[in-house]
C-alpha cells in the first residue's frame, strides 16, 4: 500500500510497469480541477493527499495475496481514524488493465466478487456478530479482518455510468462503511449530503441515478451499490458472495443482533435514500 505523497517517485523508479503510471494519470485527470467527477470527497481526499493506493497486476493467487496484505494494512490504519472527515483515506486498488479484463460490466463485477470471495476465504477473523451474513438482507456489509466496508467496483464497461469508469482498467475504491454513515448518515445533513452528490451524478451521467442507490442505515441492500448496473432497472440477481460458516461469531439467543440473521424468503423493496456514489 502507497501513500499519495509517495506515488510519483515510486512509479518513476526504474523497472515500473507503465500501466501504472497510465492509470493513475487517468484517476487524477477526474479528481482534479477542472474535472466534474461527482464525488466531492475523493476530489477533496486527492487535492489534500490523503488516498491510499494498492496496485494489482494480475489475478494470480501471488497478486490477490499481496493485495490482501494491503487490505490488512488499510484496515489496521482505518482502525486509527480520528473521526475527521479531512483526515479520511479512502484506499484505491487499481488492477491492470492487460492481465484484468472482461467484455461487460456483469464481468467486471464477477472479478470483483471473485477478488472479495477470495480475501474473505483467507481471513483469519470472525465475521462481525452485529453484521447479517446474507447480502439480500438488510444490514449486510463486506467485512475484513472485523471491519465493514463498502467497496465500489468502478470498470470501464459503463458506457452511461461515467461515474463508476476511473479509468481503463477494474478499480476499487475501499472505505469503511462506517464513514458514509458520519458523512452522510440516514438524517437531515446526510440526506442533504446524498441529494447534493446525486445531483452531480446525474448531471455528469446524463442519466437519472441507480435506483439501488440506498442507505445501509434505512436497511436497504448493501451489495447492488458495490456494483452498479450500467442501466436503471430494477434487479432480482443474487450476490455470489458467501460468509464461510466457521468464520460467523456465535450470536445469543434472542440478541438485538439475532434479528440480522432471519431468514430472508424474498427481496426487500427496493428504494432510493441514496448512500453512496
Amino acid at each position: 500500500m502507497i501513500e499519495q505523497r509517495h506515488l510519483t517517485d515510486i512509479l518513476n523508479a526504474a523497472g515500473q510497469p507503465a500501466w501504472k503510471r497510465v492509470a493513475l494519470r487517468q484517476i487524477e485527470e477526474r479528481l482534479t480541477p477542472p474535472s466534474d467527477f461527482p464525488c466531492v470527497f475523493s476530489q477533496s481526499a486527492y487535492s489534500r493527499q490523503k488516498i491510499r493506493f494498492s496496485f494489482v497486476p494480475d489475478l494470480s493467487d501471488a497478486s490477490i495475496n499481496a493485495a490482501r496484505q494491503d487490505l490488512e494494512a488499510y484496515v489496521a490504519l482505518s482502525r486509527e481514524w480520528d473521526g475527521t472527515v479531512g483526515n479520511a483515506e479512502p484506499l484505491l486498488m487499481l488492477f491492470c488493465p492487460q492481465t484484468v479484463r472482461a467484455a461487460s460490466v456483469d464481468g467486471y463485477h464477477a472479478i470483483g466478487w471473485r477478488v472479495l470471495q477470495a480475501w474473505h476465504d483467507a481471513d483469519s477473523h470472525a465475521w462481525p456478530a452485529d453484521v447479517s451474513t446474507d447480502p439480500h438482507s438488510p444490514f449486510w456489509s463486506m467485512c475484513f479482518a472485523g471491519m465493514q466496508l463498502f467497496v465500489n467496483m468502478s470498470n470501464p464497461a459503463h458506457t452511461s455510468r461515467r461515474s463508476r469508469v476511473l479509468g481503463d482498467g477494474l478499480v476499487f475504491v475501499i472505505n469503511p462503511r462506517e464513514r458514509f454513515d458520519i458523512v452522510a448518515g440516514d438524517n437531515v445533513q446526510g440526506r442533504r449530503v446524498r441529494a447534493n452528490i446525486r445531483a452531480r451524478i446525474e448531471r455528469y451521467d446524463g442519466l437519472a441515478h441507480c435506483p439501488q442507490l440506498g442507505s445501509y442505515e434505512a436497511g436497504e441492500i448493501e451489495w447492488w451499490q458495490y456494483g452498479l448496473l450500467d442501466e436503471n432497472r430494477e434487479r432480482q440477481d443474487r450476490c455470489p458472495f458467501a460468509v464461510r460458516p466457521e468464520q460467523v461469531a456465535a450470536i445469543p439467543a434472542g440478541s438485538a443482533d439475532s434479528r440480522h440473521f432471519a431468514a430472508v424468503d424474498a427481496l426487500p423493496p427496493q428504494r432510493a435514500a441514496g448512500e453512496s456514489a
